[in-house]
């Protein structure tokens, strides 16, 4: 059996080049490979850098779908099945929206792949693919390994991507995360999560890509002691929480942490207690926290949104002075974003809000784009607030001036990566405006594999 996994793009403006900072190994094919038997072919294509070779003879074509890259993924899929090959998905769309993803695919996959894939390719090779796959519950993750031999040869950015632990226990309103897992955290057997970062340990930089590597702290301490003998350099995520937990960051500096990200989301407590994050305020809320990380040398990726109710004309400009004045390695400032099967999401239909019946399939919604109407501001305007705070906090003064703040001024090679990161964001600042989702250049053919089945 032959089995060809594809990890789609968001899309691709016509006479652009893809952007680079969305360039970085994609764990969920390298995950489906390492859980494939070895008696079975499998080719790996990525969408963002090279030309899918559509008529390559295969049997199976995989695609893990995001909400970003659906509307992409679909046009892979109608390439393919044009051609009479089968098509599974999965992925967190899959998991959201899998009566729409069923529309396209002949087999879904729904929650962790680890407890069905062997059945899915079971069923392909009988020709006897069912409609939806559930992995229900959580899995047990030991064993589970990520075959990177997929990479050889495709120049992604210099980290090396490893999942510690999976999920969150926080509820905000806005996220995905806590709608697939529901809620949990799950973690992984210490002597697999160890031996996959020996694995990429050459690399610039280890990037833990768990939803909040702080979700257990207990355990999180277990994996930073574990982590020190190894001398590595990494980042991740992690809720706010933990740094108010004295041994936590001490085990996080030592362990060779370069830097977190953290959602901080917004500076209004009205939008945070909204979105569910009203715990960004206890023990003294940012001041304290940011003294805390800053003391310890942590760097820091802040992350901000915009668009809920309580939001203003002069929140951009508040928020952008307030990450140039924290000195943050980096940051991001985002309109929110209704993903489908949030609280958020719901909320918004129920009230009308909503701008699209599905945005990230229509034509028209480009990347960066308001796909709902906010309270007190118009989409265009949250649009061109995001707009100008990107553009604010990456010129080249601020740029300069932070990189002379905290942190920022030490670490050698870090320090160096940290002009290269920020240039590399300085010059995305518009190249990522209204990005087509999807191929814009695509002439095919829309294939689907069959109407809406219900679950």
């Amino acid at each position: 059996m032959r089995l060809t996994l594809v990890h789609p793009c968001i899309g691709r403006r016509v006479g652009q080049r893809y952007i680079k900072t969305w360039q970085m190994e994609p764990l969920p094919p390298a995950l489906i490979a390492g859980l494939t038997p070895s008696d079975i072919q499998v080719r790996f294509y990525d969408d963002r850098m090279e030309t899918i070779p559509f008529d390559e003879p295969t049997d199976l074509v995989g695609l893990s779908v995001e909400t970003y890259t659906a509307r992409r993924a679909y046009q892979i899929a109608s390439e393919y099945r044009r051609r009479g090959v089968p098509v599974v998905m999965g992925g967190f769309h899959a998991s959201l929206q899998p009566e729409e993803v069923a529309e396209w695919a002949d087999a879904v996959v729904m929650g962790e792949a680890e407890k069905i894939w062997t059945q899915v390719l079971a069923d392909a090779e009988r020709g006897a693919l069912q409609t939806y796959y559930r992995g229900n519950g959580r899995v047990d993750r030991g064993g589970a390994r990520v075959d990177r031999s997929i990479f050889q040869g495709k120049r992604y950015l210099p980290l090396g991507l490893v999942e510690a632990t999976r999920g969150c226990r926080f509820n905000c309103e806005f996220c995905a995360i806590q709608t697939v897992f529901r809620r949990t955290h799950t973690l992984r057997p210490m002597e697999d999560l160890l031996a996959e970062v020996e694995e990429v340990r050459d690399r610039a930089l280890v990037f833990f890509v768990d939803d909040n590597i702080a979700g257990d702290l207990d355990r999180g301490k277990e994996i930073l002691r574990a982590l020190i003998p190894m001398k590595i350099r990494w980042v991740s995520q992690m809720s706010i929480d933990a740094a108010f937990d004295e041994e936590y960051l001490t085990l996080l500096k030592a362990s060779g942490c370069q830097g977190v990200l953290i959602g901080f989301e917004s500076l209004v407590p009205e939008n945070l207690k909204r979105m569910g994050k009203g715990f960004n305020l206890k023990h003294g809320g940012y001041e304290a926290a940011l003294a805390n990380l800053n003391r310890f040398g942590i760097r820091l990726y802040g992350t901000f949104v915009f668009g809920y109710d309580a939001d203003t004309r002069e929140s951009f400009r508040e928020t952008a002075r307030f990450a140039m004045d924290q000195g943050f390695y980096i940051a991001a400032f985002n309109h929110l974003t209704p993903f489908p099967g949030t609280p958020l999401y719901t909320r918004l239909r129920e009230e009308g809000r909503l701008l699209y019946d599905r945005w990230w399939l229509d034509s028209n919604y480009g990347y960066n784009m308001l796909p709902f109407q906010p309270a007190s501001m118009s989409p265009e305007e949250v649009e061109r607030g995001c707009l100008e705070a990107r553009g604010e906090f990456y010129r080249w003064r601020s740029i300069v001036r932070r990189g002379f703040k905290g942190a920022n001024r030490t670490g050698g090679r870090i320090r160096g990566l940290y002009y290269w990161i920020n240039y590399l964001l300085k010059r995305e600042v518009t190249e990522r405006q209204r990005y087509p989702l999807g191929d814009e250049g695509w002439t095919g053919e829309w294939f689907k594999a069959r109407e809406r089945v219900a679950l």
